[in-house]
């Protein structure tokens, strides 16, 4: 495996000195660990190594392995989310939170100028956020399978549009260089976005010269949506 593969992962990822599931492709592992999202899509994904489509630490141990083995890793806080970093903990007045009508209490996230964060403490006016990752200065645990290395352009195709645009399903065609993307949403890509990724995917995968995106409406949706014709 080297930089600029595309593979089939399978992975879970675990905090070390908690034994705590915190990202799986495994339905079964997701729902034995209480972490089950049901609007998620789960199992292998197809990703490009050397790319930052996985965690850094992982990123990196895959070059060089062998498809079809299974691997255990144990990352550094540095490999994975990253130190703690005391700038990141910020006092903020507790007024702020009050004229947003939300009750600040410990535990609880917030959004404060687009920036997640987490309350530690609320002491009189002011309230301790923490705006680090929550995973920060954790020490990780991988366990992880390269299932195959994937070489059809068109799988590669879907492979970096699930991640790009998080969508379950995409169609795609790929003829002589030229690929259409069918995207199941009601609206086409703002064009900065579309313009992007036309580029991302161009870097990625040379072999495509030319993309055409479609914006393709849920046929249920749209007949649900269109007004109803008056008959008299």
């Amino acid at each position: 495996m080297k930089k600029g593969n595309f593979v089939e992962l399978e992975y879970t990822g675990k905090v070390k000195d908690m034994d705590f599931v915190f990202d799986t492709t495994s339905e079964k592992e997701a729902k034995e660990n209480n972490i089950h999202d049901a609007k998620a899509s789960y199992g292998p994904v197809i990703i490009c190594i050397g790319q930052g489509h996985v965690i850094k630490g992982l990123d990196e141990y895959l070059e060089g392995k062998e498809p079809g083995k299974e691997y255990h890793i144990e990352l550094s806080p540095e490999k994975g989310f990253g130190k703690k970093n005391a700038k990141l903990i910020q006092l903020v007045a507790t007024s702020k939170f009050i004229k947003q009508k939300i009750n600040p209490m410990p535990g609880l996230q917030v959004n404060i100028d687009n920036m997640m964060g987490m309350i530690r403490t609320v002491s009189g006016g002011r309230t301790l956020v923490d705006f680090n990752h929550p995973l920060a200065g954790k020490e990780l645990i991988y366990d992880f399978k390269i299932n195959k290395i994937v070489k059809d352009d068109e799988e590669k195709l879907k492979g970096l549009l699930k991640l790009q645009l998080n969508l379950k399903d995409v169609k795609v065609a790929i003829k002589e260089g030229n690929a259409t993307i069918d995207l199941s949403i009601k609206q086409e890509l703002p064009k900065p976005v579309e313009e992007k990724l036309t580029k991302y995917i161009k870097e990625l995968i040379p072999s495509i010269k030319k993309i055409e995106f479609k914006a393709i409406q849920d046929k249920a949706k749209e007949l649900q949506e269109k007004p109803k014709e008056n008959k008299s």
